[in-house]
This record gives structure tokens, C-alpha cells and sequence, in this order.
């Protein structure tokens, strides 16, 4: 997911001190949220059938009926996010499940899941892995165009002119030591600095 530098810019514009980022009221639990929220509209949306004040949805027999606020525990503390409900009951959340309460390694997981190259099927198979839940293509398509917007600004992010590079190897070699030979690790180290090594 392609994060635009100006958005960066405008999220740690008031940046001072690391509890601004880290912090109870910081700008990783924010959004944290923001994205917890947005996925679980993704995931009613899905269960409808029809987007959020869609005139298809009129006379469907179930509809969207407010949402519940919930606190849960991340690696971050806690935060309160808001799960929506629908009007017969049967919407079961898939991300944070009913009575969840624990949720271990959020951003290590939604960073994972991105690095994994996005494809709907590795999705699928990484949000099992995690959550041991099996969850449908269709329904992986419907969440993550929730967040389609946020994750092409990422993808088209300006790219820095130069990268240092760092190749950390060992050579295996015998040493003679007292009389002995041992296998000894010797580490060979080079880096390239904008194509020159």
C-alpha cells in the first residue's frame, strides 16, 4: 500500500516527540482504528449486499441498524472502534469477532498481508493462517476496496533518488588454533551506494 509523502507530511505535521506517534492519543492508534472501522464496513457491506444508504437495499429484509462501540487490546493499549449491526442479527464480524478482546500484532499482520503481494487468494490464505478463519474471495474484494484508495496513494508514492545497500555474508574457513582446526565464520561485507560498490 502506497503512502503519498504529502499525506505523511500532513499525519506528522505536528510531530514533536515519539509519544506524539506512539503515544495513547497517537497518530498509529488513530489510525489503527481508522482502518479496523473502514474494514468493518467493508465486511457488513459485503453481508448486505449493497453499499451504505444504496437504494437497492430498500425492502432487502435486513439492513444496517448503528454500531456497537468496543474496546480492544493491541500491542499499542487499547482502542475503541465501532462494529456495525444489522437488524436480523447475522452479521458475524470477521476481523474482530464477537467477544474478541485480544488482538495480538495488528499492524505486523495488515503490513504482512501487503507484503504478500495483495492478490485475493494469498490474502485469503494469510487471513487463515492469522485468524483461522476462512473467509470467501468475494468478501476480500469488498474489504480491501474499502481501503482501495489509501492503498493506490501507497503504491504511487515518489520513490527516493538513491538506497545504500548492505550485503552481510559468512565464509566458512579453517582455523588452526592450538593444535586444533575449528570452522570459523568470517563475515565479508559490501555495499553499494547509488550503483557504485
Amino acid at each position: 500500500m502506497a503512502i503519498r509523502k504529502e499525506l505523511l507530511d500532513e499525519l506528522l505535521k505536528d510531530y514533536k516527540n515519539p509519544e506524539d506517534l506512539l503515544g495513547d492519543s497517537g497518530i498509529l492508534k488513530q489510525l489503527t482504528k481508522a482502518l479496523l472501522d473502514r474494514a468493518l464496513e467493508g465486511e457488513m457491506t459485503h453481508h448486505l449486499g449493497y453499499e451504505k444508504h444504496c437504494p437497492t437495499g430498500k425492502n432487502t429484509g435486513n439492513s444496517r441498524n448503528g454500531k456497537n462501540r468496543k474496546t480492544i487490546t493491541t500491542d499499542h493499549g487499547n482502542i475503541d472502534i465501532e462494529v456495525p449491526r444489522d437488524r436480523s442479527s447475522t452479521y458475524e464480524p470477521k476481523i474482530i469477532k464477537k467477544r474478541q478482546k485480544r488482538f495480538d500484532g495488528f499492524d505486523d499482520k495488515i503490513i504482512s498481508m501487503y507484503a504478500r503481494g495483495m492478490t485475493v487468494r494469498e490474502i485469503q490464505g494469510h487471513l487463515e493462517d492469522i485468524y483461522g478463519v476462512e473467509v470467501s474471495p468475494d468478501l476480500i474484494s469488498t474489504v480491501t476496496d474499502s481501503v482501495i484508495e489509501e492503498v493506490k496513494s501507497w503504491q504511487n508514492r515518489p520513490l527516493e533518488a538513491v538506497y545504500p545497500v548492505v550485503f552481510l555474508d559468512a565464509l566458512r574457513v579453517k582455523i588452526r588454533d592450538n593444535g586444533h582446526i575449528y570452522n570459523k565464520a568470517v563475515l565479508c561485507c559490501t555495499w553499494h551506494y547509488n550503483g557504485r560498490a
